[in-house]
């Protein structure tokens, strides 16, 4: 017989009374409840037996519940993507924690829990396609408190390790070791001696000799290195799998590519097939910039609570060569050209999934504190993996700074369906009257842009950067 629920009373022994003796079943009373019933319907106590209940635990949900949780949607230039799951079936989870990443064309989309609780089964499988609002696991809801009751015979033994922390008795032997450490230094003080005399011998004309004199220390300094570059590998790639690392095994190994990357893969080589792609070179001079920045760092960042960076001046300049160059910030649609009369500046920001470039709106009326804002909030969202669809849709042109990774010289290639993409490279001190000179390069589609305008528009871009006054006096 099943006895009434006291909602009051949580993980209790409920204790259910049932009357001898009766012709037919009677409602269940809880013994709790003998005081409120009437003297002509109480049972003398002899009469009544008692049947002990394991405890349970009252909650606003049965066990039987299950929540079958549905992916987000997309955004309408999306209609599938690959989903990676970071919980597995068994994990606690809580409200809003990070169950899983459906990997679209474009960005990555998270899928939260809905509510605390436990999941029961996963609907697809790991990297598997999934649509919007398709189903894609079950949740058991539940508090965070139910999640203890499993955990503490799992983590009661947990607490016996820490009782094993006499074993920090081993960092003291490896103190011993310490001792013997100070034994190695000697033997480097004694490679140093060896490095003089080629000095010498090159006093003394001997080329030849000095080589394989050098040649016997190197061998012992270069054994230090061994060790540290292999753990300085391990920990670079650490965004990869181990097992992409090059060990010298002979074999290979294939990996799916991920969407972004076949996304980018695909738009590089339309872009190919599609545009009559030219780059055109320039150099400038960064004096004036750098000094500038310099010298009013401090200033602009007690301000406006953010550093001034050499990106600002190129975006604000490139704002400014297309408002004097429109064709540039043009678009070619079938037979017909599309003039802007806004800017969106696209950045492309890379990261450890692929190339991402988001927008910039409207930078035609944005001074350098609000460019320098901006592209703090887009590069902390890219790092996250947070970036929207949205904030990455649109753009009339594309900068692309390669010089962060030292490149010299490169041709960037145009970002469909844009006209023209600058490619910002390092920047170096040139002989002669040293000066930190920047490479830069201009892509465009000579379908719509002449050479003429091209060259143009990136020597705006060199005089606004060398002398950021041009901007202000309109010149």
């Amino acid at each position: 017989m099943i006895g009434r629920r006291v909602p009051a009373i949580q993980r209790c022994a409920i204790t259910i009374a049932r009357q001898r003796f009766s012709s037919s079943l009677s409602p269940c009373r809880c013994i709790l409840a003998r005081r409120s019933l009437s003297a002509s319907t109480r049972v003398p106590f002899a009469q009544i037996s008692f049947v002990p209940i394991r405890a349970i635990h009252a909650s606003g949900i049965r066990l039987s519940d299950v929540i079958v949780v549905e992916g987000p949607a997309f955004a309408e230039s999306i209609s599938e993507g690959d989903i990676r799951w970071i919980k597995k079936v068994g994990d606690f989870v809580n409200e809003d924690e990070l169950v899983a990443e459906i990997e679209t064309d474009k960005t990555s989309v998270e899928v939260p829990a809905p509510q605390a609780g436990t999941i029961v089964e996963l609907l697809v499988e790991d990297g598997a396609k999934v649509t919007a609002k398709q189903q894609i696991y079950k949740l058991q809801p539940g508090s965070a408190g139910a999640a203890p009751a499993s955990a503490p015979p799992k983590e009661a033994p947990k607490p016996e390790p820490p009782k094993a922390a006499p074993k920090a008795e081993p960092p003291k032997e490896a103190a011993k070791p310490a001792a013997p450490k100070p034994v190695a230094p000697p033997p480097p003080a004694a490679a140093p001696p060896p490095p003089p005399p080629p000095p010498s011998s090159v006093q003394g004309q001997i080329p030849r000799s000095p080589p394989p004199v050098s040649r016997p220390p190197p061998t012992p300094m270069s054994a230090v290195p061994v060790t540290s570059i292999p753990v300085q590998r391990v920990t670079v790639p650490s965004g990869t799998s181990p097992e992409l690392a090059i060990t010298g095994a002979r074999e290979e190994v294939r990996v799916k590519m991920n969407r972004m990357r076949l996304r980018i893969a695909s738009r590089l080589k339309d872009a190919q097939n599609t545009f009559a792609m030219l780059t055109t070179f320039n150099e400038i001079d960064m004096s004036n910039v750098i000094e500038m920045r310099t010298k009013y760092q401090k200033d602009f960042m007690k301000k406006h609570g953010i550093k001034l960076g050499l990106m600002s001046p190129f975006v604000r300049a490139a704002a400014y060569a297309l408002q004097e160059n429109p064709v540039v910030n043009a678009v070619i649609d079938e037979n017909e050209i599309i003039y802007r009369h806004f800017v969106d500046m696209s950045i492309a920001v890379a990261t450890p999934k692929g190339l991402v470039v988001p927008v910039l709106r409207n930078v035609e009326s944005m001074n350098y504190a609000q460019i320098e804002m901006e592209l703090a909030a887009l590069g902390e969202k890219a790092r996250d993996n947070k970036l929207a669809v949205e904030d990455m849709e649109g753009g009339t042109f594309t900068i692309s700074n390669g010089g962060v990774f030292g490149s010299v010289f490169g041709t960037p290639i145009i970002n469909p369906p844009q006209s023209a993409i600058l490619g910002m490279h390092g920047i170096f001190d040139r002989p002669v009257e040293i000066r930190p000179i920047m490479q830069v390069a201009l892509t465009y589609d000579h379908r719509l842009i002449d050479g003429r305008e091209a060259v143009t528009f990136l020597r705006k871009i060199k005089s606004a950067v060398e002398d950021p006054r041009t901007i202000l006096m309109n010149i």
